[in-house]
């Protein structure tokens, strides 16, 4: 009977010791010793026992000795822990939105991480049900194949230059005997990014000689790479404001080319929460003031009536110009909409 009762003590130990390995690269067997609260030789056992279930652990030299849990050519049994169990669960489920084209594969991958866990673990991942929903769009965002991405990433990583066909954007109706070829685009590749669904790639253009980014989804590699280079620092310095730049038709600045400021009779409170990054001061109880931005004036001018109030432009003109323009085009809508006879029923 005792010892049936020594086994789940040991294999709770291994976990324990197991865990520990993954945390960090290279462990002391003092300090290993001390953390699970056992001897020096019990952890020299204990080592043992999971390089003979498959884990690949080696010896660290050195004054105070140690161990490491090193890569190896087989995967052995998985461990994971209640949060990194849902963690897991919840990034295989949402998969189906990065436009990767591994929708398929993670449903896979999800079920056979499902199948080697313990039950309780199990259970919750079954009750873990997550629905993605995708953006409304007039058309579904393109699938980027997997082997691209890593090809891109594997560029990346190595800091080799790349050589690739993009493909021009469509226009409705048009066939690939409508594009007129263009030669291989050179670039030095620095980052793949994620944007608004789709996949990009964010290079130093070697014939433009200045940073682009390009849609994973048109990119066709071709072979071999290019020699190694060293990475470029981007103007400001952070990927991310850099590239917001970028989509907002800037020149990197991380400012919209048409920004403008109005005062709306609106709580700041209710103005703030549907003005994403418009900068929203209160002025009173019902009123307030608003800078927004945008891609054009007219699209300023309709963003910023879509609220329901009053309206005051502070300026500057191009934006009063635009109400302008966007009140007789909505008072011509109205005029024709009022002279249409009702539909017969």
């Amino acid at each position: 009977m005792g010892q049936y009762d020594v086994m789940p003590k040991t294999s709770a130990r291994l976990l324990s010791l197991l865990s520990l390995l993954q945390a960090r690269r290279d462990w002391p067997g003092a300090l290993l010793a001390e953390r699970l609260d056992i001897s020096p030789r019990t952890v020299r056992r204990d080592v043992d026992r999971l390089r003979e279930l498959g884990y690949p652990i080696v010896a660290v030299k050195g004054p105070d000795g140690g161990y490491r849990l090193d890569a190896g050519t087989q995967l052995p049994p998985l461990l994971f822990d209640d949060e990194q169990a849902v963690a897991l669960a919840i990034a295989l489920q949402i998969a189906t939105t990065t436009g990767a084209g591994i929708e398929e594969a993670a449903a896979r991958a999800l079920n056979t991480v499902r199948q080697v866990m313990p039950v309780r673990l199990r259970h919750r991942i079954d009750t873990l049900r997550v629905t993605a929903v995708e953006r409304p769009a007039s058309r579904p965002d393109p699938q980027v194949d997997s082997s691209v991405l890593m090809t891109l990433s594997a560029a990346v990583h190595a800091r080799e230059a790349l050589r690739f066909d993009y493909a021009p954007a469509s226009p409705p109706g048009a066939t690939g005997d409508d594009r007129a070829e263009s030669p291989p685009r050179r670039v030095q590749p620095h980052h793949l990014l994620t944007w608004g669904g789709r996949w990009y790639l964010l290079a130093w253009d070697l014939d433009r000689e200045d940073w682009r980014t390009f849609r994973a989804d048109r990119i066709t590699p071709r072979t071999p790479a290019g020699p190694r280079f060293t990475p470029r620092e981007l103007p400001g310095g952070e990927v991310a404001a850099f590239v917001a730049g970028r989509f907002r038709g800037s020149d990197g600045s991380d400012d919209w080319p048409c920004r403008g400021e109005v005062i709306l009779d609106l709580p700041a409170a209710v103005v703030s929460r549907h003005s994403r990054d418009g900068v929203v001061e209160e002025l009173g109880p019902n009123r307030c003031r608003l800078v927004l931005g945008s891609w054009s004036w007219p699209g300023l001018a309709a963003a910023i009536g879509r609220f329901d109030a009053d309206i005051e432009v502070v300026g500057p003109a191009e934006l009063r110009d635009a109400f302008a323009r966007l009140a007789r085009r909505y008072a011509d809508a109205a005029a024709g909409a009022s002279s249409t006879p009702p539909p017969i029923r």
